[in-house]
């Protein structure tokens, strides 16, 4: 019998929706279903682009310019495509990324101003065709995320914008949701963890071959 090619999952939501959480139970869930799962992160997954990740998320005196910001965002996601997630892949191995592509359209496109045109150049450039075969977008209230982020302890460069800019992620995410339905698919983030998994559990079975199957 055929093995299903592997899978590349992303999961994406804005502050405290559970993301950690969630990527947990999808992986657990996805190598119950016999395949091999490799679990990265962006920005990061490579120690060049988690040196470059850690120059994003720090807080500084110097004004971060918003190109400035979302060019270093695609060249760690170039470094970990071209370096771990493609390899993963050609392997055999699924792949299940906390944030990817979408996170630069909300954070960068809605939250920053930045003109979608110009992540669209990027994204052409550093990607190609390249694009998650499945992404979980965890979605909830603003202000309850902001609430539960305040629980987690020092906030990151981010965690310490305005409201006004989280919402305005909430949308852009919610849009994208909108342009790409077959591939981006909401969950809703606000009740109770197991909830919550059994939406997951739902979705996954639904996108998710078990391994020997066609």
């Amino acid at each position: 019998m055929t093995e299903p090619k592997a899978m590349f999952l992303t999961l994406e939501g804005s502050e405290g929706v559970g993301k950690t959480t969630s990527l947990k139970f999808v992986k657990e869930y996805i190598e119950s279903l016999g395949h091999e799962v490799l679990v990265t992160r962006e920005p990061g997954g490579t120690p060049l682009a988690e040196e470059l990740r850690s120059i994003l998320l720090s807080e500084r005196d110097e004004v971060v310019e918003t190109n400035t910001e979302l060019l270093l965002m695609f060249a760690a996601r170039n470094q970990h495509v071209q370096q771990v997630i493609k390899p993963a892949l050609k392997k055999g191995i699924w792949v299940i990324c906390d944030r990817f592509v979408d996170a630069s359209y909300a954070y960068q496109g809605g939250g920053r101003g930045i003109d979608i045109n110009k992540i669209k150049q990027l994204e052409h450039w550093c990607l190609g065709d390249f694009s998650p075969d499945l992404t979980i977008l965890l979605d909830m209230s603003v202000e309850v995320g902001i609430e539960r982020t305040k629980k987690r302890g020092k906030a990151d460069r981010f965690e310490v914008e305005k409201m006004a800019f989280f919402e305005k992620i909430r949308n852009a995410y919610l849009t994208r949701a909108e342009q790409e339905p077959n591939r981006i698919i909401v969950v809703d983030a606000a009740p109770d963890p197991e909830t919550v998994q059994l939406s997951l559990k739902s979705l996954l079975d639904k996108h998710c071959p078990k391994a020997g199957d066609k």
